[in-house]
């Protein structure tokens, strides 16, 4: 399938994970590739992987306004247009609001929902002109609670209903907003929690479908809520999660 052809996509937080699955999955169908991310090395690893005419690299740091603009206008002056944002970025602190430090519960904000905020900003003038569309990485953490999550979880639930009122927002000007929200992730984010046995089998008894999902899996859900197939959904936050969120919480019979 070339279901991105000439299409013009940024990807934030490409250099890893979920991002470097979703910037290959989207060369792969044909796209112009813009990673974007914090380390410039793991953004041009996975770019030369890439074939070199339809990809290209911007370090950006998207807690910062200036940057997230800057690299909206190098796309615009290196290509001429824009048809996909995934804002992708993210960062995990840890702890209840008094184990959490001040400076971690700010950073995690500044980066989870400041970063779609900006995205969204500078990206939307040039998406109206494509009549293209935003896919947000959320979580099943922001669409519900976890214990000991809730930097991260205050910043993904603010995307869950960022989400919702972009695609209302901007619906006439033919843009479509929409997020994924994966569960468990084989990631760096997750590295540590996947290397503990114990808390794996908690997640996969949890998870209908037995286990975690490879970053490769979520970039699929991405591809699809960004491309034609996908024409007439906007204001949608996607579980990604084995079937976890099917579940009212109650453990199953003997």
């Amino acid at each position: 399938m070339n279901r991105f052809e000439n299409k013009v996509v940024i990807v934030t937080g490409a250099g890893s994970g979920i991002g470097a699955a979703t910037a290959k999955r989207f060369s792969s169908e044909g796209a112009i590739v813009i990673l974007a991310g914090k380390t410039l090395s793991k953004l041009e690893t996975i770019a030369n992987s890439l074939p070199s005419e339809k990809t290209a690299v911007k370090e950006t740091d998207v807690s910062l306004h200036h940057e997230v603009k800057a690299l909206i206008a190098y796309v615009i002056d290196s290509f001429g247009q824009l048809d996909i944002l995934v804002n992708n970025a993210g960062i995990f602190a840890e702890g209840d609001v008094t184990k959490v430090s001040v400076e971690d519960w700010v950073r995690v904000q500044e980066t989870n929902v400041n970063g779609i905020f900006y995205g969204a900003r500078e990206a939307i003038p040039h998406l109206a002109k494509t009549k293209g569309c935003i896919v947000n990485t959320a979580s099943v953490s922001g669409l519900g609670g976890d214990w000991e999550m809730s930097a991260y979880n205050t910043s993904k639930g603010a995307v869950v209903n960022l989400t919702r009122v972009l695609a209302m927002d901007f619906a006439q000007k033919g843009i479509r907003v929409n997020s994924v929200c994966p569960s468990f992730t084989f990631t760096n984010m997750t590295a540590d929690m996947a290397q503990d046995q114990e808390l794996l089998n908690k997640f996969y008894e949890r998870i209908p479908l037995g286990r975690g999902a490879q970053p490769e899996e979520i970039a699929a859900a991405i591809a699809f809520l960004a491309s034609a197939d996908a024409s007439f959904i906007t204001g949608v936050n996607l579980p990604v999660d084995g079937g976890l969120t099917a579940s009212n919480g109650q453990p199953p019979g003997g």
